[in-house]
């Protein structure tokens, strides 16, 4: 595979450049085909990903399939308007003239996908990078070996290989892929893979979209209805195992009522997986390595609810961490797992204090019905996007970009959004012939150069 690598970018460049991928019809039939596949697999997918790591089928069709079919859909519905040139107002100085932006696609893109959700953030993108007009090269995940197989035979029934195909591999793959020069590179997964992804774009001045994490916090002050914001904690925390980079990495708790919610919390989980191991609804961890460092975490800290686990099943509880310190090991990085450490404030400069510890998140989240305290924390924090008295739930809104800032990512996607990601706006202006305004050009004059200021003054 990876001696056919150079090969195989060389012929899907050659595709581009037939033209055959700007026609946009063109486009909409293979993503027509593309979401017929997918319907009908439905129950492949499904099982796919219970193989890899125990996802149930309601969360595989909430987070993967339904979002997916809702992303193509979007894409049909729309993607005729979108690639219209876009007609935009001609300057004055420009006289006679009309301008417009032209919607043209990068060339060829490599799309490099997470294992937590395999499906849908290696289709996702497909989707638009396709819906743009480029070719594209993906590389699911190795660590879920069932849906990444599933992912190529779909890639594979539908697109021609020069249009689009998936290379699988592990280490050694994505690091020959990332020698090549690509066009735009689109990459999901963890910060620090997601700096050698933004080396590697760099040496051939690639532009790039990095999707990555952080430690997300969650704010409870003591205004919200606490069972009810338990319900949506552990429902938002708990979702694939806690294998979600959105989700709550801590908690932020008003001192006052950080016993109580702990109780609720307690409640939320044993309605939601009674016995989690034994629960159909809950997933395991996705490997040996990620389920050893999350074990690890567990140490030296106070466990107030969980911490069992099973190294033979992958399977760690939903655990409560109570006021781990800010320099211990479950707090350095993004946890990425079913632990939730729980931190109390008295003032919002111990809020300030604990959050700008760390770099900026890929989400935030507030429960509070104080909306003075809601719109400060909003305006104050530096975050990708969030939601207030929830969790995850602005993911699903394709009118929303979706993307990290700083050390979270770069870049955003989702329904339009990742239509213009993968688009380059080609500026054009279309000047008239039937009148020549002489005042610009050479040998200048010092009425001309009035002239001139005049109509920046008034008309720019």
């Amino acid at each position: 595979m990876l001696n056919n690598i150079p090969d195989i970018i060389s012929n899907q460049k050659a595709f581009f450049n037939t033209q055959k991928t700007k026609d946009v019809s063109f486009r909409i039939n293979v993503l027509k085909k593309l979401k017929q596949a997918i319907i009908s697999r439905e129950k492949d997918i499904f099982e796919a990903l219970h193989n890899d790591f125990k996802k149930p089928s309601f969360e595989a069709f909430l987070s993967e399939n339904g979002l997916v079919i809702a992303e193509i859909n979007l894409a049909i519905k729309h993607l005729k308007s979108w690639s219209k040139p876009e007609r935009v107002k001609s300057s004055v100085l420009l006289f006679p003239s009309k301008d417009y932006i032209y919607k043209s696609p990068y060339g060829t893109v490599l799309i490099i996908g997470p294992w937590n959700y395999p499906f849908q953030l290696a289709i996702n993108p497909l989707i638009m990078a396709i819906a743009a007009g480029n070719t594209v090269v993906l590389k699911p995940s190795e660590l879920t070996p069932n849906t990444s197989q599933l992912v190529a035979d779909i890639v594979k029934d539908i697109f021609p290989k020069e249009m689009a195909t998936v290379v699988q591999g592990s280490v050694d793959v994505s690091t020959e892929l990332l020698k090549q020069h690509w066009d735009y590179i689109f990459f999901t997964g963890s910060v620090s893979v997601g700096k050698i992804v933004a080396q590697a774009a760099a040496k051939h001045l690639t532009p790039v979209t990095l999707e990555l994490g952080g430690k997300s916090p969650c704010i409870i002050d003591d205004t919200t209805n606490l069972n009810l914001t338990a319900k949506r904690l552990v429902w938002g925390k708990f979702f694939n195992g806690g294998q979600t980079c959105i989700a709550p990495d801590y908690l932020i708790v008003k001192t006052s009522i950080k016993n109580d919610l702990i109780d609720a919390l307690k409640n939320e989980i044993l309605k939601a997986y009674g016995d989690a191991k034994n629960s159909e609804d809950y997933p395991r961890i996705i490997n040996r390595k990620n389920f050893t460092r999350l074990t690890q975490l567990l140490k030296g800290v106070t466990i107030a609810f969980g911490g069992d686990y099973n190294e033979e099943e992958l399977y760690l509880a939903p655990t409560l961490i109570d006021e781990p310190p800010l320099d211990s090991e479950v707090m350095k990085d993004e946890i990425f797992g079913p632990i939730l450490p729980i931190l109390s404030y008295e003032t919002e400069d111990d809020i300030t204090s604990i959050i700008q510890h760390f770099d900026r998140p890929l989400s935030l989240y507030v429960f509070s019905k104080n909306k003075r305290f809601v719109e400060n924390t909003i305006e104050k924090f530096s975050f990708g996007g969030g939601a207030i008295n929830d969790t995850l739930i602005h993911y699903g809104n394709a009118n929303l970009p979706f993307g990290g800032i700083g050390a979270s990512g770069i870049g955003a996607y989702h329904g339009k959004f990742g239509f213009d990601t993968f688009t380059h706006n080609k500026a054009i202006v279309k000047r008239g012939n039937w009148v020549d305004p002489p005042f610009r050009y050479a040998p200048y004059s010092t009425s001309n150069l009035r002239l001139i200021k005049t109509m920046f003054k008034w008309f720019s």
